[in-house]
């Protein structure tokens, strides 16, 4: 109080005792009567506070019976602070305050007052908490769950007094000093962990969850009370106590919906279960694993997503009594809000990846009958309307929904690759005739004909494959996503050159079979891909190229392997006499010409006739020449040796012709012509050779040089004049 204000009051005291003096009065007794008033007060005030305090001290500090309820003392209390608070007011603290100096007795009664009323309101403080532990016993016993919850809450905001109860400062740190104070939060907290015990008990009753295993197999139960009311007034106590449903869910996802989506389940509804007290879902399904599954096993395993919708739907419906609104200022405002957030991610996971993916559609017959993004959007809705979900935050399934199209192409891509890796596999001797009526003359005339020739019936099928492909529509994209299919043509015919040399390598260097058969397929992939040149192709030229020399090369192999065999018999070809050749240099003959005939047996009807001709003109190539180098080898040949020498030429020279289709193909031969004239010489005179030399203009300068002819002269004739002068012409 400032001067100003303290010189008023003053002057206005003195008035008064002035005008008390004039009338006879005095100020004395008006102080008397206060003090009077006062003391009176006082007593009356500390009896009550010393029964009060007998019944706090009973209940929350000696804990001995008592029959006394906060009732009869709340009114009494509430009483006597109104009578304290007006007395104190008929003395005001500031008038007192300027008149110390004249009444400091008067002064002190007042601060009395004021302690007096400040224990009542402890005191009163204190009885209210009683009250509500007194109400809180009354609601238990009618078993009131929200109306104990209620009470409870109000217990916490006394106990721990917060800006919004109001509770003056003063009397909330006395109270916190007291003795009963640390009873009263021991006794709070007990009370409350009964209440969560028992509302945990009677929600055990009302929603049973079991789950019995046997050896192979496990069945799970949920019994739902039919009592919507009672379960949701429970839930919402529960809930409200701040419940953890870690428990609940961890059995919810682990027994009930990763089952769901991953196994086959048997589902069992009862709506009429317990005399149709309790609603009953059981799910039955097998825990142990077959020891060893196929992805085809597996993919039969995998329940089919419109069961994997119907029963999760059941589950959530059956569950529906739970799911009622929460106002406990979290932010969830549904018990499923709770429950999804501990689920929610783990189920929309397995539904994508275990579920949904796998379900996508791998042909276009299948896509076009497809209802599984319209199915996938009703059920996100289901699930958003059940609380499960947050639409707007849990975007998995509207992310499936989106990119359908692109699982799609990305499924059918993948199949096609795995179809055409299965046709790789398969044997290249399983063949088929092409072409039938493009005869050797049709090609000529026309080349982009494919020649008529055998090729595997797994190439077949691999164009077969490449042209459904081809036919896939590549609308309904989403913006900007590229096309999946775009370049599985190339990665097709790129797998196929990489793939089969691989699977099929030791086949491919053995067999002259195969080898052929995976020449024809090479450059039966390259009509086809000439034949869809339009149809944009990736890597369309370099494909040709791959494929072109990748066919060559294994069947240039193929003849290198053939002629290799060829020139390992001719190794063996020798003159044991100078005199004559004996049957020995005949039998390799022989065995080479019969090597041929087997590769001919083989090749003739699988090569087209072109390419057949061409190789086999490769082969006797080295196989005449090296008969021809022997022969060169010898430094004499007697007239006998000569004659058998020129049978043994006529030998190859009447069987090789009959190795292709027309045996006037023989002439191709680089050293057919020269194997020819070897034998013309064996049998010809000192003129006839130089007749046939004729100066280095005649037939045998097209294939011998002349030292080679000075050689066979000098082997076939004794050295006489006539051989030297004829040996002087060969120039």
């Amino acid at each position: 109080m400032n001067m100003m204000e303290s010189k008023v009051l003053l002057q206005a005291f003195q008035e008064q005792q002035q005008h008390d003096n004039k009338n006879g009065t005095s100020t004395g007794v008006s102080i008397d009567s206060v003090k009077s008033a006062i003391a009176k007060m006082v007593v009356r005030t500390e009896r009550f506070q010393g029964r009060v305090r007998k019944h706090i001290d009973d209940n929350y500090t000696e804990f001995m019976p008592n029959h006394t309820t906060p009732d009869m003392f709340l009114d009494k209390c509430s009483s006597l602070c109104d009578e304290i608070g007006e007395l104190h007011s008929s003395v005001s603290n500031d008038g007192l305050a300027a008149l110390n100096d004249a009444s400091a007795e008067l002064a002190n009664s007042s601060r009395d007052l004021r302690e007096l009323l400040l224990g009542l309101r402890v005191s009163e403080h204190i009885l209210k908490l009683d009250d509500l532990f007194q109400c809180v016993e009354e609601a238990k016993a009618t078993k009131d769950c929200l109306v104990v919850l209620d009470l409870m809450g109000k217990l916490r905001d006394l106990i721990y007094s917060d800006d919004s109860n109001h509770i003056p400062p003063d009397v909330e740190r006395i109270f916190q000093s007291l003795e009963c104070y640390e009873s009263i939060k021991v006794k709070y907290h007990v009370q409350a962990h009964l209440l969560q015990q028992q509302l945990q008990e009677r929600f055990d009753r009302l929603l049973q969850l079991q789950s019995k295993s046997f050896q192979t197999s496990k069945c799970v139960t949920l019994l739902v009370s039919k009592d919507e009311s009672q379960l949701q007034d429970i839930v919402t106590a529960l809930f409200q106590e701040r419940y953890n449903p870690a428990k609940l869910c961890a059995f919810l996802l682990q027994e009930c919906i990763e089952p769901l989506i991953l196994k086959p389940v048997s589902v069992a509804y009862n709506e009429q279960a317990k005399d149709d007290t309790y609603l009953e879902l059981q799910l039955s399904y097998a825990i142990k694993e077959p020891t060893e599954t196929t992805s085809a096993q597996q993919q039969l395993l995998r329940p089919h997503y419109t069961d994997v919708f119907q029963h999760l739907r059941l589950l959530w419906q059956t569950l529906s009594s739970l799911n009622c609104s929460l106002n406990n200022g979290s932010q969830h405002d549904h018990v499923f809000a709770l429950i999804g957030d501990h689920v929610k991610d783990r189920m929309l996971e397995l539904l994508v990846e275990q579920c949904l993916i796998p379900a996508v559609p791998e042909s276009m017959e299948e896509y076009q009958k497809s209802t599984l993004r319209d199915d996938v959007q009703q059920f996100e809705h289901f699930l958003a309307d059940m609380c499960v979900i947050n639409p707007e935050q849990d975007v998995a399934l509207t992310k499936f929904a989106r990119l359908f199209d692109t699982y799609y192409r990305n499924r059918l891509s993948a199949r096609v690759l795995a179809t055409a890796r299965e046709i790789i596999q398969r044997d290249l001797q399983d063949m088929t005739l092409v072409a039938s009526n493009n005869l050797p003359v049709n090609v000529v005339n026309d080349p982009f004909l494919f020649p008529r020739c055998m090729i595997s019936k797994s190439a077949q099928d691999y164009v077969k494959l490449m042209d459904r492909t081809l036919r896939q529509p590549a609308d309904n994209l989403v913006d900007d996503a590229p096309n999946p299919l775009s370049g599985v043509v190339g990665l097709l015919l790129e797998t196929y050159i990489d793939e089969v040399p691989k699977v099929h390598k030791k086949l491919l260097q053995s067999i002259p079979q195969q080898s052929a058969l995976f020449h024809n397929n090479c450059m039966y992939l390259t009509h086809w891909i000439a034949q869809h040149a339009s149809k944009d192709i990736d890597a369309f030229p370099s494909l040709v190229k791959m494929l072109q020399s990748t066919g060559s090369k294994y069947l240039r192999v193929q003849i290198n392997y053939q002629e290799s065999i060829l020139m390992d018999i001719m190794s063996g070809f020798e003159f044991d006499n100078p005199h004559t050749l004996g049957t020995a240099p005949l039998k390799l003959v022989r065995q080479c010409l019969r090597q041929l005939e087997l590769l001919k047996n083989v090749w003739q009807q699988v090569l087209p006739e072109k390419v057949y001709n061409s190789s086999f003109c490769e082969l006797l190539h080295p196989f005449a020449n090296e008969l021809v180098q022997r022969v060169f080898k010898l430094r004499d040949i007697s007239a006998t040796m000569a004659s058998e020498l020129s049978d043994l030429i006529d030998v190859v020279l009447e069987k090789a012709p009959l190795l292709f289709h027309d045996p006037n193909e023989v002439v191709q031969v680089r050293s057919w012509q020269k194997l020819q004239q070897l034998k013309l010489m064996m049998n010809a005179s000192l003129k006839e050779f130089t007749e046939l030399w004729c100066d280095g203009a005649g037939p045998l300068t097209a294939n011998y040089q002349a030292n080679e002819i000075k050689h066979l002269i000098r082997a076939l004739f004794q050295d006489t004049d006539r051989r030297a002068k004829a040996i002087t012409q060969i120039v």
